[in-house]
């Protein structure tokens, strides 16, 4: 008989399963339950008709006939598609040319849908098997649990199968209560990390990155890869600090502050996963597996480990490889013998959210020199191609995700995420979240009624930035052009600088000389951070790819224009949405791809931009808008740049020359 389309094939005494068959020839088919006809993991299909290639006549008569048990399964599952049977009750007869379908694949592939799909292979290090253990009885003295490894061992092959204390605390209630049947949940093959009542066909995991600001985990069932929720939450170690230095700096000027820090987020992550398991209905005890990923901070503060030694050079982490620990060690209440694994960190100020976004994005196997960017407080890049990887990181601040502006907020109903300004009138007309029209458009008013203008979020942020620009209100140095005011009530002083009207109101929304003045600082440090990337590698980027989950809301165009990065074909400057997420999915998922990312990790180059001599220079000429001295022609065709316009100190200089020479 033959198997596709591994094409693997062999001989076998009339009578054998399928999946027996399949087994023996290492032949990828699934099964949960061992080939009791429950789970019905092991379809296949049988093929019709003669084979000239395989030089063999498949009939569906020599399959066997349809057996009682399958008929059961269909009874309550429903009817299986024509040609289909169950792999496990169907015997060989005669030749055969059997058809694996990719659902019954153990190692199937799913796609991870984002702008550039990437697909991967479910292999997860935790799977599920159901055994039939012999009961005790005065004869035999053997354990309960002894007798389980002898199930595991006679019904699936698995030797010397382990567990620690809390599993086997659970052991005899779950084979009492499934009368003596029992399913498992084993990892890497070997150490047993669930164990539950009767037959069970799922088992699941989480992904959790840890971001300085933001918190986000993705419940996924483990078989087939299917993401089951989706949640998130502001990091609660925002009260100790918005970045990650005050951050550190409060653990190390407080005793036990670290230990705070480290239970404010570790009750985030429970209650998160206790909102997506109830979201997808889902027990916290299916929860099997978790990976972690996060900045080195995050990383340290989430595992317990002292924060300190990344406040200062050289910025030694506490451990750097890929670590594995229990779950219940970090308070999280999921399955009793459940890992969390965290993913490697590449140095002391590029973590394990680096290491997931390069997993994700695959740099490594580029041929194009590929410019990565996680935009966040503390933004990641990492800059390459299969040749070699640059990595580095830019301490950005949270002015990005509304931090620090005057009036920033957070992405929710109501805040301004789009912004024009008209050249000629200097007038602005927004979006905000949750509304598709246009702020003057009829009818605007009506349908943002509930939620109301309520500030400008990140992306909003930036577009307006870049429209000051734009628009000649802000010049390149960053400076808000005071003589406007005479020709706009939109520009109005404030004490010895001016500012812009965004919103008459309620509220009224107002971009202050401070507030461009903390965009330049972290646009600055973004755009020189990768600049010194770009330099060491003596090669522009082919490609650029904004990472993270406000990556994912930025404008290209505008980006660019504010100088966030650097030059490049616009068509090629691109959202991964977040990618450190799907790097953390990828991890849970699919367990070489945890050997792969630690080997890349030690491969990349680090950059630490705290101590290169050349750091400062690139920051300080991009602080101006777009850049100081680099050319954007890319750019320059897709929309037009203003003319160079110098600064007014602030604008009190207000003469008929300096309003002639504003643009239109």
């Amino acid at each position: 008989m033959v198997f596709t389309p591994s094409g693997k094939r062999g001989a076998f005494a009339e009578g054998t399963s399928l999946l027996d068959a399949a087994r023996r020839l290492g032949v990828d088919l699934d099964s949960v339950c061992g080939g009791r006809g429950i789970c019905g993991r092991c379809q296949v299909d049988v093929a019709e008709g003669a084979f000239a290639k395989h030089a063999l006549e498949s009939r569906e008569g020599h399959a066997g006939p349809w057996s009682p048990v399958e008929q059961r399964y269909v009874d309550k599952r429903g009817p299986l598609p024509p040609g289909r049977r169950l792999g496990c009750q169907t015997r060989i007869c005669g030749d055969l040319v059997v058809d694996v379908p990719a659902e019954s694949q153990v190692h199937r592939q799913i796609v991870l849908k984002r702008a550039e799909e990437r697909v991967i292979a479910i292999d997860p290090v935790v799977r599920l098997h159901t055994v039939e253990v012999r009961q005790p009885d005065m004869s035999d003295p053997s354990s309960d649990f002894r007798r389980l490894q002898e199930a595991l061992e006679g019904q699936w092959g698995v030797m010397g199968a382990t567990a620690d204390a809390a599993v086997v605390r659970t052991l005899q209630k779950a084979l009492r209560a499934g009368g003596w049947t029992a399913t498992v949940a084993l990892r890497c093959d070997r150490e047993v990390v669930a164990i539950y009542p009767g037959f069970v066909l799922a088992a699941c995991g989480v992904a959790i990155d840890v971001g300085s600001t933001t918190i986000a985990a993705y419940l996924c069932d483990l078989a087939t890869g299917e993401t089951l929720a989706s949640v998130g939450a502001m990091n609660p170690q925002i009260r100790f600090g918005e970045d990650l230095m005050s951050r550190v700096s409060y653990a190390m000027m407080n005793p036990g502050g670290d230990a705070e820090l480290t239970d404010a987020v570790r009750r985030a992550i429970d209650a998160l996963i206790g909102e997506a398991a109830a979201q997808a209905e889902v027990a916290r005890e299916a929860i099997v597996e978790l990976t972690l990923v996060g900045n080195p901070i995050m990383h340290h503060l989430a595992l317990g480990l002292d924060p300190a030694e990344l406040g200062g050079a050289p910025f030694a982490l506490a451990i750097d490889g890929g670590f594995e620990v229990k779950a219940r060690e970090l308070g999280l209440a999921v399955a009793p013998g459940a890992y969390v694994y965290a993913l490697p960190c590449i140095a002391g100020h590029v973590g394990a959210d680096a290491a997931a976004v390069t997993l994700a994005e695959a740099p490594h196997e580029s041929d194009e020199l590929r410019l990565i960017v996680d935009v966040g407080t503390n933004a990641e890049i990492v800059y390459g191609d299969r040749r070699l990887c640059l990595a580095a990181s830019s301490p950005t601040g949270p002015a990005f995700e509304g931090a620090q502006i005057s009036c920033g907020q957070r992405a929710a109903p109501g805040a301004i995420e789009r912004v024009r300004i008209d050249r000629a009138t200097l007038e602005p007309r927004f979006k905000v979240i949750g509304c598709d029209l246009w702020s003057d458009e009829p009818g605007f008013a009506e349908a943002t009624a509930l939620s109301g203008v309520t500030g400008v979020c990140g992306s909003g942020i930036i577009e307006t930035m870049a429209e000051l620009f734009l628009a000649g209100v802000v010049s390149a140095d960053g400076v808000l052009d005071g003589t406007l005011a005479a020709r706009t009530a939109r520009v109005e002083p404030v004490g010895r600088t001016f500012a812009y009207v965004l919103n008459e109101g309620p509220p009224r929304l107002l971009i202050y000389q401070t507030d461009v003045r903390a965009i330049q600082l972290a646009k600055a440090a973004l755009y020189a951070g990768a600049k010194l990337l770009i330099e060491r590698r003596g090669a522009p980027p082919d490609r650029i790819t904004l990472a993270g989950a406000f990556g994912a809301q930025i404008d290209p165009v505008y980006a660019m224009a504010l100088g966030m990065i650097p030059d490049c074909d616009l068509d090629r400057v691109t959202s991964a949405g977040n990618a450190a997420g799907t790097g953390a999915r990828i991890a849970l998922l699919n367990r070489a791809a945890r050997a792969e990312i630690e080997r890349v990790a030690r491969a990349i180059e680090k950059v630490e931009t705290a101590i290169e001599p050349d750091f400062q220079a690139l920051f300080v000429a991009a602080m101006a808008i777009p850049h100081k001295t680099d050319a954007f022609p890319n750019l320059a065709r897709r929309i037009d740049l203003p003319p160079a316009k110098a600064s007014d100190d602030g604008g009190r200089r207000r003469s008929r020359e300096a309003r002639r020479r504003t643009p239109a």
